[in-house]
């Protein structure tokens, strides 16, 4: 006859203890979540103020933002960060990486005027009648400047062209063909700008530039 073995509340408790054991966060993932915030509090740091004040928080933790945005000190940062993080263990962080995912996400403007860069970019390196209108459109362009550049990018791009890998890596384009790309993208800007009677420029660069 088979035994029946007979199931004390002991025995169920001692069974479902491993269970209970994974569901308590160890201390890595502990040290994660706590640097996670960390660095959500260091990016709505990006946010212009007005925007960083206008996001749902309790008002310690948007003044604790504030005293990070000022303080220039590493250990006096890394301090108010780790304050900061704190605070942040109490509230809905949802909230806080949609206006962080917000900011990073580009305008239709900029898609558009990044769009154009490369367009005018590609153009001006594949035609010289696209100098002529280039110049038309742009008579303030330092024309000699901007003849080395094609030059020079044109150069570049034929070389990466050659030595492009055959398994499938992008080129690598070199520093005159990301200095043209630049230096449409500014006028590009100016001209906007102009147009729309504002000065929203900026100094940003085309991903992977370099100024050395």
């Amino acid at each position: 006859m088979p035994r029946h073995h007979s199931h004390t509340p002991a025995a169920d408790a001692e069974h479902d203890a491993p269970f209970l054991e994974d569901a308590k966060p160890s201390k890595t993932q502990l040290k994660k979540a706590s640097h996670d915030l960390q660095a959500l509090g260091e990016a709505l740091l990006e946010l212009p103020a007005h925007k960083l004040s206008a996001v749902p928080m309790p008002e310690r933790l948007l003044d604790a933002l504030k005293d990070l945005r000022r303080i220039k000190n590493f250990e006096g940062r890394r301090r108010q960060l780790q304050y900061v993080g704190k605070l942040m263990r109490d509230v809905d962080p949802a909230p806080l990486r949609e206006a962080v995912a917000a900011q990073r996400l580009p305008s239709a403007r900029e898609t558009l005027a990044l769009h154009q860069t490369e367009a005018w970019r590609d153009r001006l390196i594949a035609s010289d009648a696209a100098l002529t209108e280039w110049l038309d459109l742009h008579p303030g362009q330092d024309a000699q400047t901007l003849r080395n550049l094609i030059r020079n990018a044109r150069k570049d791009s034929q070389q990466a062209s050659q030595a492009q890998p055959h398994d499938g890596a992008p080129e690598r384009k070199g520093r005159s063909y990301r200095e043209l790309f630049q230096l449409i993208k500014t006028t590009l800007q100016a001209a906007d700008a102009e147009a729309h009677g504002d000065d929203d420029t900026d100094d940003g660069h085309e991903p992977g530039h370099d100024d050395d």
